[in-house]
């Protein structure tokens, strides 16, 4: 352990080593692998002490200096840690810890440099509480430690710094390479008995992965801030952090979230679950641990707003790729002859086609009931018994990539060659073949995720639909935060919509939704489409009846651009009520029925929009605008 090279601390025969070793080495901000060690004979490229890249002289003249970045609770806002993170001197020729690490590398002084940083991070570390304290170590400098100290060795050199074992977390940095993970865990399992508990650095990043998660069993991870950046906007990023928080719930590990930098993102991890996060958004590194996060983080956190995630795409799908519904038929070489593939055919009556290969390659898609009306002709197989079968085949069938999409799925569909419908398609992976595809699996697998997806969102306005409008009522409730369910409905679409077609009518629905969601607060109000012209809005603004009558009275002043000339000047148009009955009809107009929600009123999201669509009854009948109603 770096801590034990410190001089004060340690024997010379462990210092000799850190002279000695050149690991590549990883601080919180810095690169390489934590394991790669090159031969020891490749540590001689030193920089002269003068040079300005010189890395000796900055540790020589102890010129490296440890900032320290809080770690907050997201439930109170609370800084229950920091982690130390080394800085140079300002104007170095090496701005910043990248370039530092770097330049040790070349210079043959990665585990001295890793020294220097661990060292400077204990000495200047005070606290007055118990809080934690995060020290970067590459994975190699974990397993030395445990090599030449033992777990009692490290708690004796972390005791004689001042810092008690159990304070203190050891980040196992992942931007290298962990190599031997076996004797990673052998380390950390008997570090872990004196106290030290261990965490994994970036998750995401270089060959971090989730065996290593698994057999480490760290009792923090921190989610690389690629995965955070911008996560209130991203919905894939949404579902990642989301698969993550399950994992970590199966393997007992607390998550912190990395580079948490606005409060669009703070918000949105917190909603999310995630118990803790670092970043410039909570506070930025500084020689003086914080006490509090920033003003701004606390304002975000004790803030009873619902962050609104952001949706899937209309195409839904996700990860459902052409593999759901490859299976594999054992190919055959392109040489086979039409005797031998009769055989093949004859042995297995389940098999619909065959794909010929040559060198894993697909060349060409016998289909079974096609080979069999040619082998049926008369003279058939005593003419081409012993031809290549391959002249009798479909030399070019559809193939997909075992990775398609529902993308390329849906385009396979709409195209002019349906021959995959009968005798099936060929899969590869990376060019090579993987198996055969039907076309009857393939419409079933596509018309399934249409499906799906419509139930998350609606294809005309591409508002999610009911599913996650229920998922945010429940999660609005869960939180027990006053909002507002508004129901909106359109006053005589129908007889528009019989009038003018559906295309028009089409149009007047995606007005509602636009006119809907320009008056939304985007991080705060949610606006769900039900189906056809009925709509479900979930505000947590507290300007929201302000809101409805500007909706209700752009969409009104809006819709009447969508009537001809005759319709304007009569007010209105002619046409079948739902009876039969012909009568006149005014301009279409829209209907909110609100229900406030306080907190333990309602206790399941169907009770919630119930209660709203009765509201909303009752602005139809009486063509309201608004009418407001308090809940239960």
């Amino acid at each position: 352990m770096m801590i034990a090279m410190n001089s004060c601390l340690v024997s010379p025969t462990v210092r000799d080593l850190a002279i000695r070793a050149d690991p590549p080495v990883c601080g919180a901000e810095a690169p390489g692998s934590a394991l790669d060690w090159p031969p020891a004979g490749l540590s001689a490229l030193s920089a002269p002490e003068h040079h300005p890249l010189s890395v000796t002289r900055l540790l020589d003249e102890k010129a490296l200096r440890a900032h320290y970045q809080p770690i907050a609770r997201l439930d109170t806002a609370e800084v229950v840690a920091h982690e130390s993170l080394i800085r140079l001197p300002a104007g170095h020729a090496l701005r910043n810890p990248d370039e530092l690490f770097h330049a040790a590398r070349e210079q043959g002084l990665l585990v001295r440099t890793e020294q220097a940083c661990l060292d400077e991070g204990i000495r200047t570390w005070r606290c007055e509480d118990e809080r934690l304290l995060f020290l970067n170590l590459s994975a190699f400098a974990v397993v030395e430690m445990m090599d030449r100290l033992g777990a009692e060795g490290v708690s004796r050199a972390l005791e004689a710094a001042g810092v008690a074992p159990t304070l203190v977390v050891i980040e196992i940095t992942e931007h290298g390479d962990a190599g031997d993970t076996t004797r990673l865990v052998q380390a950390v399992t008997c570090i872990r008995t004196c106290g030290v508990r261990f965490a994994l650095d970036d998750f995401g990043e270089g060959h971090s992965n989730l065996r290593l998660w698994a057999e480490l069993r760290p009792d923090y991870v921190k989610i690389d801030k690629y995965f955070i950046a911008g996560i209130d906007a991203n919905p894939v990023k949404v579902q990642i952090v989301k698969g993550l928080m399950r994992f970590s719930e199966i393997v007992g590990a607390h998550l912190i979230a990395e580079g948490v930098e606005t409060e669009a993102e703070l918000r949105t991890v917190r909603d999310l679950g995630i118990p803790f996060a670092q970043g410039y958004g909570l506070g930025r590194p500084a020689p003086v641990p914080a006490q509090d996060v920033l003003q701004a983080a606390r304002d975000v956190i004790s803030s009873g707003v619902i962050s609104v995630l952001p949706g899937l795409a209309r195409a839904g799908g996700g990860d459902v790729t052409l593999a759901r519904v490859t299976t594999w038929v054992e190919p055959q070489h392109s040489a086979i002859t039409v005797d031998e593939l009769a055989e093949v055919f004859q042995a297995d009556a389940a098999l619909n086609a065959i794909a010929l290969v040559d060198e894993g390659m697909p060349v060409g898609l016998v289909h079974r009931q096609t080979f069999h009306d040619n082998c049926s002709r008369r003279f058939f197989r005593e003419m081409y018994g012993h031809a290549p079968a391959r002249r009798f085949a479909n030399t070019n069938p559809l193939v997909l990539p075992k990775h398609a999409g529902v993308e390329a799925m849906t385009e396979v569909l709409v195209s002019a060659d349906q021959r995959y419908l009968s005798e099936g398609f060929i899969v590869t992976e990376n060019g090579q073949y993987a198996g055969l595809g039907s076309g009857q699996q393939l419409v079933r697998l596509v018309t399934e995720v249409r499906i799906e997806a419509a139930r998350h969102a609606n294809p005309l306005t591409l508002l999610p639909g009911n599913i996650p409008i229920n998922e945010h009522i429940r999660r609005l409730l869960k939180a027990g935060r006053r909002f507002v369910a508004c129901y909106a409905d359109l006053n005589d679409f129908k007889p528009f919509n019989d009038h003018y077609g559906y295309w028009q009518g089409d149009e007047m629905i995606c007005l509602a939704a636009r006119t809907l969601t320009s008056q939304c607060a985007p991080q705060r109000d949610f606006v769900g489409h039900v189906g056809g012209d009925d709509f479900m809005v979930l505000f947590q603004s507290d300007d929201w009846e302000q809101r409805c009558r500007r909706i209700v009275e752009g969409f009104n002043a809006r819709a009447r651009r969508l009537f001809d000339e005759a319709a304007l000047v009569r007010g209105g148009i002619d046409a079948e009520d739902r009876f039969g009955v012909w009568r006149f009809f005014p301009f279409t107009t829209l209907s909110i029925g609100a229900v406030v929600i306080e907190p333990g009123h309602f206790d399941k999201p169907d009770a919630v929009a119930s209660a709203a669509a009765a509201v909303k009854h009752k602005a139809k009948m009486g063509h309201h605008g608004l009418v407001v109603a308090s809940g239960p």
